[in-house]
């Protein structure tokens, strides 16, 4: 399911923002973007998300912004290098004037404004995050159970569809046989010569024959099986989408069946429309954690 959240935080040294997106998805997938130095934050993050979603794609950004008042830092690597350049140069030219301290420091990177980077972010500061990062994976959660809300009447409207559909064809079924033997008839009427019959016995066998081979009593009653399943599922609650997918691949290798062993166009046109919503329930079902 699709959702957004944004939490802010601060500390005395940094402020910063987790925002979170997820979109649709089989399984979890977690995409985790944070600054450099903050890695220790990955399996902190990790196990909540875990924790608290089953399914979808999700970005978790993290944006961290430094109170450049924090103070100066001064690069002493960088600061030997150019004394060392600086005390040849005065080997090579002994009239240049005298090496000075401020004029060194005054080179640019050499002294810098400090910020968190320049060492790792402080245990308390990790922790705060993380707090933050699971307020803001509630959020996430609240947004995608509003909808879920709303793909469950969705998913609901369909099923009564899918039951309409059930209840013709039950209707339907219980009709084939004995239009399958009008039809046998006037097949046999036009097949034969006039004063040519066949026998009842025959012609019952036959019908019988033709009714067994086109009996789909099986697949109708699993179909009401699986809509009460999925109707159970969607009034619990919870992450019931893999159950969700699950049931409707049922669904339609019983739609499926149905529509070969149909002995009427009637049967079959109602065989295909009950494809049709199982295939709509299908692309909703994706979208449910």
């Amino acid at each position: 399911m699709t959702g957004f959240a944004r939490v802010a935080g601060a500390d005395s040294g940094s402020s910063w923002v987790w925002e979170l997106r997820s979109v649709n998805g089989r399984g979890l997938d977690l995409r985790l973007r944070v600054p450099p130095g903050f890695d220790a934050l990955e399996p902190r993050v990790r196990a909540a998300t875990g924790g608290g979603v089953s399914r979808g794609s999700i970005q978790a950004t993290l944006a961290v912004k430094h109170d450049e008042r924090a103070g100066v830092t001064v690069d002493h690597a960088l600061l030997r290098r150019l004394v060392a350049e600086a005390q040849a140069l005065a080997a090579v030219l002994p009239d240049a004037p005298p090496l000075r301290l401020d004029a060194m420091m005054a080179l640019p990177g050499v002294v810098r404004q400090a910020t968190s980077d320049d060492a790792a972010p402080p245990e308390a500061r990790l922790v705060a995050m993380e707090a933050d990062f699971a307020q803001a994976l509630t959020g996430l959660r609240v947004a995608r159970a509003a909808e879920g809300a709303r793909l469950a009447e969705i998913i609901g409207g369909l099923l009564d569809r899918l039951a309409t559909l059930h209840a013709q064809t039950c209707v339907e079924a219980e009709q084939s046989p004995e239009l399958q033997r009008t039809r046998l008839q006037e097949q046999l009427r036009k097949l034969l010569r006039d004063g040519d019959a066949v026998a009842p016995e025959r012609l019952a066998q036959e019908v019988a024959l033709l009714a067994t081979r086109s009996d789909v009593t099986e697949e109708i009653d699993r179909l009401a099986s699986h809509m009460a399943a999925a109707r159970g599922l969607l009034a619990g609650g919870g992450a019931i989408g893999r159950q969700l997918d699950f049931l409707v691949q049922e669904f339609m290798r019983e739609a499926n069946t149905l529509c070969s062993k149909a002995g009427t166009p009637a049967l079959t046109g109602l065989g295909l429309q009950i494809k049709g919503v199982i295939e709509q329930l299908r692309e909703q079902v994706q979208n449910i954690e």
